[in-house]
Order: structure tokens, then sequence, then C-alpha cells
């Protein structure tokens, strides 16, 4: 998460973006950012059904209890919608994960009604799957 920037100027970045190009084009360019996943978390346990691509998400809790979390795509723009969501879960503890709306959030990034259909289903399974896992952690 280090090369990632916090929400704020995640928000701030794409209200930057003149128009859904700019915005796919830096969505793609946050999935490059994130850290190689390991070829052993690359498990059925970490697979996320209900994504047409697939989408790795491993997650665990820090010494105070915030969750980190690791996760590859094989598609570009997957990927990128998952480092999105990982910015937007970042330093969270898994109840605050499981309690939060992300809705307006996405809604901030107008990111949901640029998707397909597809993809939209497959940013929703990513969110349901990380609201499952946080609640298996608290």
């Amino acid at each position: 998460m280090a090369n990632l920037p916090d929400k704020d100027k995640l928000v701030r970045n794409f209200s930057r973006c003149l128009n859904w190009e700019d915005k796919y084009l830096y969505v793609i360019e946050l999935g490059a950012q994130l850290p190689a996943l390991d070829e052993a978390e690359r498990q059925a346990g970490n697979l996320i059904s209900g994504c047409q691509s697939q989408v790795w998400i491993v997650m665990r809790t820090d010494e105070q209890g915030c969750v980190e979390f690791h996760g590859d795509s094989d598609a570009a723009i997957v990927k990128g919608l998952l480092a999105v969501v990982f910015i937007l879960y970042h330093q969270m503890t898994p109840q605050q994960i499981t309690e939060l709306d992300v809705r307006p959030f996405f809604a901030g990034l107008a990111l949901s009604q640029h998707l397909t259909p597809s993809r939209s289903q497959g940013l929703e399974a990513m969110i349901r799957a990380i609201r499952i896992k946080a609640a298996q952690l608290a």
C-alpha cells in the first residue's frame, strides 16, 4: 500500500481526470502499483467467485488489528479496481470493514456508471468477499 494514494488523494486524482478514458487509465495505473502476489497465495481459498476475471484476495490483521490486503487479477482494469477497493479499506479493522457502506465512496468516484455490467458485478463480488472475510477475522 506504500505506493498507493490514500482515499482523499484518490478522490482528488479522480476529479482531475478530464474524462472516463483518463479515469480508466488511472485505475489501470493503480493496479500496476500493487505488489506481486506470491504463487502460494494463488489458491482456491483466496479466489473470488462471481468475477469474470480471476481475482485473488488475501487478508490478515496486523499488530494493531487492522486488515492488510494483498491481491491480484489476470485483468488490468480489475486489478486496478482491486487497488481502489484496497485503498478504501486501508487501515480499517475487520469490524469497520463490515460496517462501512461503500456506495457513497464509489458514487463519488463515478465508477459504477462507467463499468460494464460484468465488471460492476465483479466489483460487488470483491466487496462482498472482503466483508465476509473481515467478519471471519473479527
